[in-house]
């Protein structure tokens, strides 16, 4: 397949351009930077400069292309003024979805949030309904981040309606690698549970994750669906429902979970439709003491 990937030299479309080259896909990567000019590496993704908020521009590099995987957005709402944040990533997605319908491009893969349901920011802070939170959840976004992600995903249910377009949005929780995952995630093991979670001590590792970007790419799934994704473990390496009722007492309902240590969010739909099996933990990585494991 010719897939083109968008913020493609960031974190996840980095490792998500590697996964799919890995795969035999014919990869076309597009993000601000400047290109290359220089002989390029054998077996090396195109390489294609844009800015998705000039729907010109969209509507060039997604030509051509049997799926598009949009990973391409500011990816937080709190370094760079709120219209700035919302204007980005809200337009950038508008105008590659567009493009992929006017072209009549397959599959639109479109790169969300775990802050969809609105919690993470929010000026007026709120908890959960209920924990591991799933796909079920209401959401109620303040921010304009998790709103931009809100309005992105209607922004795909609005495509499959009127088009053969078939769109998936992926809800990643926040992204560990080797080269962050012990700045990150070292507090949070070594700390035995003390610290607040925005997330629930939820995480996804950025291999995972691009393996969970490339099933959608290929799969046939109709419509619109929305999935999330998340490591099965918590960060503390605790029992869920200890860190939940130290910190929040009985003010959460809390559902069936899997295994002790689960997240605070379940991934059971992408495991079941998807057939993502996410293999990596924080313990591949760091040791008890939240150190970085020696190789």
């Amino acid at each position: 397949m010719r897939i083109l990937v968008t913020g493609g030299r960031g974190k996840v479309g980095r490792t998500t351009v590697d996964a799919l080259l890995a795969a035999g896909h014919d990869v076309t990567s597009t993000d601000l930077g400047t290109p290359v000019f220089e002989r390029p590496d054998p077996g090396e993704a195109a390489y294609v400069q844009t800015d998705l908020t000039d729907a010109g521009a969209a509507f060039a590099v997604v030509r051509g292309h049997d799926a598009v995987i949009h990973a391409a957005a500011i990816p937080e709402p709190t370094r760079n003024p709120a219209h700035v944040v919302f204007h980005n990533n809200l337009m950038s997605t508008f105008n590659a979805l567009e493009a992929a319908v006017r072209w009549e491009v397959p599959r639109f893969v479109n790169v969300s949030s775990e802050t969809a349901p609105g919690w993470f920011f929010a000026e007026r802070p709120f908890l959960p309904d209920y924990l591991p939170v799933d796909e079920e959840h209401p959401l109620r976004p303040q921010d304009p981040y998790a709103t931009s992600k809100v309005f992105g995903e209607q922004l795909m249910d609005a495509a499959v309606r009127r088009s053969d377009i078939r769109c998936i949005s992926v809800r990643p929780s926040w992204v560990q690698w080797e080269g962050n995952i012990e700045h990150n995630l070292g507090p949070v093991v070594s700390g035995g549970g003390d610290e607040l979670s925005a997330g629930f001590w939820s995480y996804v590792d950025v291999y995972d994750l691009a393996e969970m970007l490339r099933l959608p790419a290929e799969s046939d799934l109709p419509g619109h669906e929305v999935f999330y994704a998340a490591q099965p473990d918590n960060s503390a390496g605790l029992p869920l429902a200890d860190l939940v009722r130290r910190h929040h007492g009985d003010a959460i309902e809390l559902r069936e979970v899997d295994r002790p240590d689960a997240a605070g969010i379940s991934t059971a739909k992408a495991q079941r439709m998807l057939g993502w099996k996410p293999t990596r933990s924080w313990r591949d990585y760091l040791d008890e003491t939240g150190a970085t494991r020696s190789r």
